[in-house]
């Protein structure tokens, strides 16, 4: 997408986002970019202001200028498939890859979600749940939010809710809530952090999926110590694959850090 084309959309998208917040009220950024901004300053007011939107249809326009802009920023960044990451040396059903989640062409693409299912409120914040709800587009914070009123309570720790992607390059997102554990993790929250994958994995198979990327679930703000983690998705995932041998699901650990690549590349190769 060149950058003429980038900089209309970005505008469209923004100004219809400041429209409907004078509309409706609600939380618009300290300053809004100028007409004649550089697309980066115009993009982080996108951002923030889908962030802190609420969970309301959106207008034709705006949605087709959305759309457009984010499947052409993805395909910008460079989509992965799933058939072109190399399998675990040891074990071919699983796979480690490093790169931003959002851009992994997977039949699922597993979402670190808090409890209330809506996405990461806070304006440009950087984890994994602001970053898939941002990509996705408003469609998904809707579909979350009409699932949450269905469900009439907050979502329990270790289910998993699956939905469309909407313009993620993934064909599903699978929302699971992890564990708070604070640094210091308890037996409780080894058990639900295993549950998470289990509930995920058993999601993925009753859609009929043939592949699943999970990214570092509940190491981020939620504390949960990386190297542990590691070792209950991987042990887990392998003991569920074991206990479902017709499942066919490939399995891709995805992560960001070096630090967890290094940990997850130990594990997968032992």
């Amino acid at each position: 997408m060149d950058g003429q084309r980038k900089d209309v959309l970005v505008t469209t998208a923004v100004e219809e986002l400041v429209r409907e917040r004078r509309a409706w009220g609600g939380w618009l950024p300290p300053q809004l970019p100028h007409k004649h901004a550089p697309f980066d300053e115009k993009w982080r007011a996108f951002r923030a202001l889908v962030n802190t939107r609420e969970a309301l249809p959106a207008s034709q326009a705006f949605l087709a200028a959305q759309d457009e802009l984010l499947q052409g920023l993805i395909a910008e960044a460079g989509i992965t498939r799933v058939s072109d990451i190399e399998p675990a040396p040891l074990d071919g059903r699983l796979s480690l890859w490093q790169g931003d989640i959002t851009t992994l062409a997977a039949d699922a693409i597993v979402n670190a979600a808090n409890s209330g299912m809506t996405g990461c409120w806070q304006p440009l914040h950087g984890c994994i749940d602001n970053a898939i709800h941002t990509f996705a587009g408003v469609q998904l914070r809707l579909e979350c939010s009409r699932l949450m009123e269905a469900q009439g309570h907050e979502e329990p720790t270790a289910h998993a809710k699956v939905t469309r992607a909407y313009n993620l390059p993934a064909r599903r997102v699978i929302h699971t809530v992890g564990p708070i554990a604070g640094g210091r993790p308890s037996d409780r929250h080894r058990d639900e952090l295993a549950r998470c994958y289990t509930a995920c994995l058993d999601a993925a198979a009753g859609e009929g999926l043939g592949s699943i990327a999970f990214c570092c679930i509940s190491t981020g703000v939620f504390g949960f110590p990386r190297d542990e983690a590691a070792h209950i998705a991987v042990r887990t995932v392998r003991a569920w694959l074991g206990a479902h041998p017709s499942a066919c699901l490939r399995v891709i650990f995805n992560v960001f850090l070096d630090e967890d690549a290094a940990i997850y590349r130990r594990l997968l190769s032992a």
